[in-house]
């Protein structure tokens, strides 16, 4: 039976708002929770004991809770507290960075492997899987066509079946980290004075070309696509390539409509397929992902 999850939140948000969307969400038709700061390390309206107390109380619910990784270190005080999340995580641990992986391979866990530890070939998920990855998120900008190619790939080599697939199915697609803020820039100021100013900016700021097209959200030192990504229309075919998980983003309105949308989708009931007129799709399709294509792939 195919599974929805909630993605981590990559955004940044005051801290009774965090705790009011995860209460919220724990009466939405999700399966999977991911928890934990993703992005930078100086977003702390929740410390990293919160994030374990919330992972461990949102657990007892019986959702099954999993608590994410940053996906860019830069400072021993990363690499410290992301020791301690992998020693002490109540929880499964998504690990989206290499150094995760180490710590919790040598730890001897099972954890989920994150759409920033790049595997796009069926070999890398074998060594994943050897060190201890039971689920897997596929890199955003991948296709269905790469997706059915590491699966019948890794059927051969005897791993598909110990292992999940999840794919990124719905919101501004998370697809490169910096060393530099871009929130900050835009405001004129320094990195290490941001004055956490993305906590003004619950779904990021978008960014437009010369033309005045949309093209990027920007937030933090992420960018994200300014359209969001809804594969709300191909969970069909996700349901032909095996898929074991859909992963929806949090966005900061609405998200329990959007859950609904793609709940009502799984169970084969009939569902509005274009959520916005900005939506796009075109990753999973082999082409620009800013592009809207037909609902199957060719």
């Amino acid at each position: 039976m195919m599974k929805l999850s909630l993605g981590p939140n990559l955004f940044f948000w005051p801290k009774q708002r965090v705790y009011d969307f995860y209460q919220e969400m724990l009466d939405s038709p999700v399966d999977v929770i991911y928890l934990g700061e993703t992005v930078c390390s100086k977003r702390r309206e929740l410390k990293t004991a919160e994030w374990l107390e919330l992972a461990k109380e949102l657990s007892e619910s019986g959702k099954e809770v999993v608590i994410s990784s940053l996906a860019l270190l830069m400072a021993d005080s990363e690499l410290s507290t992301l020791k301690n999340i992998c020693e002490n995580a109540p929880v499964q641990v998504e690990a989206n960075d290499i150094s995760a992986v180490q710590l919790l391979s040598r730890k001897g866990v099972p954890f989920v492997c994150g759409p920033s530890t790049n595997i796009y070939n069926a070999r890398t998920l074998s060594i994943m899987v050897r060190n201890g990855a039971r689920r897997w998120v596929m890199p955003v900008e991948l296709s269905g066509h790469c997706l059915q190619t590491i699966h019948d790939e890794a059927s051969d080599l005897g791993i598909r079946e110990k292992i999940e697939t999840e794919v990124f199915s719905y919101g501004h697609l998370p697809l490169a980290y910096s060393a530099r803020c871009f929130t900050a820039r835009y405001l004129d100021l320094p990195k290490d004075d941001c004055r956490f100013s993305c906590i003004h900016y619950p779904e990021g700021l978008e960014v437009k070309s010369q033309e005045q097209q949309a093209l990027f959200n920007i937030n933090g030192i992420q960018t994200q696509s300014s359209s969001v990504y809804n594969l709300l229309a191909q969970v069909p075919e996700m349901k032909k390539l095996n898929v074991d998980v859909l992963r929806l983003s949090p966005r900061a309105e609405g998200m329990s409509d959007i859950i609904r949308r793609f709940r009502d989708a799984l169970d084969g009931q009939s569902s509005e397929i274009a959520l916005s007129d900005q939506d796009c799709n075109g990753y999973w399709f082999g082409k620009p992902g800013m592009d809207m294509q037909s609902s199957q792939m060719v």
